[in-house]
């Protein structure tokens, strides 16, 4: 089964690739790796749910946030690469938790992103993977993600 059809078989569809809002590219090739730029959980009305995760958005609701943000990481890859199937890994995440200072818990958030891509890619999903905790992100939204993807040429 290709991704895309992973991802119907999932119930979902990939939204729109995230147009920059900034003075930045949301890909840049670099050899055979693909860099995407840092992505929220924007949904298709184009808002973001404000959370700060240990104040006021629950870890399960943030998981699904990270797992939005994975499919606009996808959305971006695909506008870059035709196919997901292109895809040889994805090498590493960055996943950023808008997050109190107190709170611990931010691979259990991030994982919802981790845990799509392996659902999508199976083990070209599998990644190195950091998580960190953040005192703000754009939007206010829970998370964001940015990927080192290799490609196949």
């Amino acid at each position: 089964m290709t991704p895309e059809e992973k991802l119907t078989a999932l119930g979902l569809t990939l939204p729109e690739a995230p147009v920059p809002v900034a003075n930045y590219m949301p890909y840049r090739w670099a050899g055979n790796l693909l860099y995407l730029s840092g992505q929220g959980p924007k949904r298709r009305d184009g808002t973001y749910r404000p959370g700060r995760l240990g104040r006021d958005i629950s870890v399960e609701e943030a998981y699904e946030e990270a797992r939005l943000t994975g499919l606009n990481l996808l959305a971006v890859a695909k506008s870059a690469l035709g196919e997901l199937n292109r895809i040889e890994a994805v090498v590493k995440l960055l996943g950023m938790v808008n997050a109190e200072a107190d709170f611990f818990d931010h691979p259990k958030v991030i994982n919802g992103c981790s845990d799509l891509l392996v659902e999508v890619l199976g083990d070209a999903g599998r990644h190195a993977r950091s998580a960190v905790g953040m005192g703000s992100l754009p939007n206010r939204m829970a998370v964001e993600v940015e990927a080192i993807l290799l490609v196949r040429t």
